[in-house]
């Protein structure tokens, strides 16, 4: 008790624990004006988004996806505004890496020569999806077909390796390979 001030003994309290005592100070006014803030702000808060027009927690999430997925398409599309694609196709290291990735991924559903076996024939100039251009069949290839079974290959293989697929698969056009599936979808003109 010695080391309390005179003026401090009006705000102790008159109770102890293991000789420590306490003084009831006031708290400080920033800290309160803080306290009364938020609770003021909760009311507002509480009342746009629960009671008012306030957007919910999901409809937050559509727009911000919205906004990431522009900026994708966006993207993408200056990447492919940037490529060669006939260069590409005429590629023989772009030929030979779209073959090795063809031949692992693709030629159990459309065979090791594109002539089709679940998946369409790719060697004739019909087309179920997109028009047979390069660049429609990037995006088939990006996107896949999910109601066909195919998947979308862009989360599995990088950008490149992805060009020189399509390269690949534009050079089957027209190769004509023994026992082709039968025509499915419109005919093309290249």
């Amino acid at each position: 008790m010695s080391d309390i001030k005179d003026d401090e003994k009006e705000i102790l309290l008159d109770h102890d624990y293991d000789n420590i005592q306490e003084l009831d100070n006031p708290l400080p006014k920033w800290w309160l004006l803080t306290f009364y803030g938020t609770i003021i702000f909760s009311v507002f808060y509480y009342a746009y988004y629960e009671l008012g027009s306030g957007p919910s927690l999901s409809e937050e999430l559509r727009e911000d996806m919205q906004v990431v997925e522009a900026k994708m398409r966006e993207a993408d599309r200056k990447a492919e505004a940037n490529i060669d694609w006939q260069a590409l196709a005429k590629d023989p290291e772009a030929l030979a890496v779209g073959k090795s990735i063809y031949d692992k991924n693709c030629a159990s559903c459309h065979a090791a020569q594109g002539q089709g076996l679940i998946g369409p024939n790719l060697a004739d100039n019909y087309w179920i999806h997109g028009d047979g251009s390069m660049p429609e069949i990037a995006k088939i290839l990006k996107k896949g077909v999910l109601e066909k079974g195919m998947p979308p290959w862009q989360e599995i293989l990088k950008p490149e390796e992805l060009q020189a697929t399509t390269a690949y698969v534009y050079n089957m056009i027209g190769t004509n390979p023994p026992n082709p599936k039968a025509p499915q979808g419109e005919k093309i003109e290249l």
